[in-house]
């Protein structure tokens, strides 16, 4: 399925070789950054009717362009504007030279800008491109105006902002609307990114998909059912329980039980055919007082495990809710290297010593294993991609992918699915309320059983994160975890 453009999501590079591709076909580049600032333009007037003065701040590369054209569209249409720039606009080159030449509006020093009341703000400073902190004049003008609480409309990024990651180079402006154009970045989703680009409008300006298609990383997304729709197992009037899978959750013992529960029950309302706790024998009678729907089978060692395992409809496995970290857990896990398991919590942290011992066992075939790491669980088993600076949470989610041979979702309120291929998905949908105790337990109880009806591996993680969040709006702030399970629904 071909997504729509404003689906899709360049890193800076990527729409900078875009940028460049549209100018060597023919296409008028200064064309562009008129469009752009136009768009910018209309939608200050249209957010912010009432602003008494309209400020565009102006950087030194094309950024500052679209904020030229931006004021002097403002300026036409009879608003009151002031313009500041940063550096010598004498120097400006291009397409930014000709912008800055047409514009109507005199300019003073950005760091001579002093807020009032009725100001409204365009941050056309710097955009997605910068790489480097942001100079401490900037800085300077960007605490002021916080200070003062003047809205702030970005062009492309609140300047401050990495575009390929979401992350803060120093300081950056906190926007009430962000303007950009043809594609959004992994920074607009990204946090903290996301909490500073306010609403977010992307605006067509002319530049043909195939250009941008061309020059698109075709791995990055957002997380929508879009991209996983299609791996949905159907269902016809033949299916029965156990073509919908079965899915077995692994229960701590008699003092740890409820988060197996809540798996198992996600699982179910996932539409897994048939869901059984595998409980140890002294926490059978606790387990068996509590489940209706949920059957349950007696499991004390390894050797009990692979037994039952003779049973091939046994075809996907949660390990970790409650479960206790240690040599058990270990055992049990690589006993189930040749079925599909959701490795969460107290299973991830078991091997935090030799995570490699995990990777060797699913390295081989189609990708069987889910891990789930919240950001210190990903720290235990992945301690150097973790510590790289450089990296982005997508670069890390990636490096994690490859290595473990296994599809990560890298949990936040920003969580980053990605699969050993390199496709990478970003996940907006999430409430902030689901970060309870038991809302990671009934994310693994989705992810498994979405996987046990077929879903591939990634996929599977990908609709698990996602229906994850939409229970979580269904639930409501306030919400328990048994109220989460309680809004879970099928696919």
């Amino acid at each position: 399925m071909m997504l729509p453009l404003a689906d899709l999501l360049l890193t800076p590079d990527d729409m900078a070789a875009v940028d460049r591709a549209a100018a060597l076909s023919g296409i008028d580049s200064y064309g562009l950054m008129e469009k752009a600032g136009q768009a910018v333009a209309a939608a200050a007037l249209r957010h912010f009717p009432g602003a008494l003065r309209y400020i565009v701040l102006c950087g030194p590369g094309n950024n500052g362009g679209d904020g030229y054209v931006a004021a002097g569209a403002l300026w036409q249409a009879g608003a009151s504007v002031q313009l500041f720039h940063l550096g010598d606009p004498m120097r400006l080159k291009g397409d930014a030279a000709c912008a800055l030449a047409d514009c109507p509006v005199a300019g003073a020093a950005v760091g001579d800008y002093v807020p009032k009341a009725g100001d409204v703000v365009i941050d056309a400073i710097f955009g997605a491109g910068l790489s480097r902190p942001i100079p401490t004049e900037v800085a300077a003008v960007i605490a002021r105006i916080g200070e003062a609480g003047i809205p702030v409309i970005a062009v492309d990024l609140p300047s401050g902002l990495d575009g390929g990651s979401g992350q803060i180079l120093g300081a950056a402006f906190r926007a009430a609307r962000t303007v950009t154009f043809m594609t959004r970045k992994p920074g607009h989703l990204l946090l903290p990114g996301r909490d500073l680009c306010g609403e977010v409008e992307v605006f067509d300006i002319g530049i043909p998909g195939r250009i941008v298609r061309a020059h698109a990383d075709g791995l990055i997304a957002e997380n929508t059912p879009a991209q996983w729709q299609a791996k949905i197992p159907s269902e016809g009037t033949e299916t029965h329980k156990y073509k919908r899978g079965h899915l077995v959750v692994f229960s701590g013992g008699p003092n740890a039980t409820g988060a197996a529960r809540m798996s198992a029950m996600a699982g179910l309302k996932a539409g897994a055919g048939l869901v059984t706790i595998a409980s140890p024998p002294d926490a059978l009678s606790i387990n068996a007082g509590l489940l209706t729907a949920i059957m349950l089978h007696p499991v004390d060692d390894e050797a009990a495990l692979r037994t039952w395992l003779a049973d091939q409809r046994l075809s996907t496995f949660i390990l970790g809710p409650g479960f206790g970290a240690g040599e058990r857990a270990r055992q049990f896990c690589l006993a189930l290297a040749d079925r599909h398991l959701v490795l969460d919590a107290d299973g991830i942290t078991s091997f935090r010593d030799n995570p490699q011992r995990l990777f060797d066992a699913f390295a081989e075939g189609p990708t069987r294993l889910v891990l789930t790491p919240h950001e210190g669980e990903f720290g235990r088993l992945f301690p150097d991609i973790a510590a790289d600076e450089t990296l982005s949470k997508i670069d890390k989610a990636r490096a994690a992918a490859a290595r473990a041979h296994a599809a990560i979702i890298y949990k936040g309120a920003d969580s980053v699915i990605a699969a050993p291929d390199g496709r990478t998905l970003i996940n907006a949908n999430a409430p902030p309320w689901l970060a309870t105790a038991g809302s990671g337990d009934v994310l693994a109880g989705i992810v498994g059983g979405l996987m046990a009806q077929g879903m591939p591996a990634f996929e599977a993680a990908a609709a698990g994160v996602w229906l994850h969040g939409l229970a979580g709006q269904h639930a409501g702030k306030g919400l328990t975890a048994e109220d989460l399970v309680a809004a879970v629904k099928p696919l």
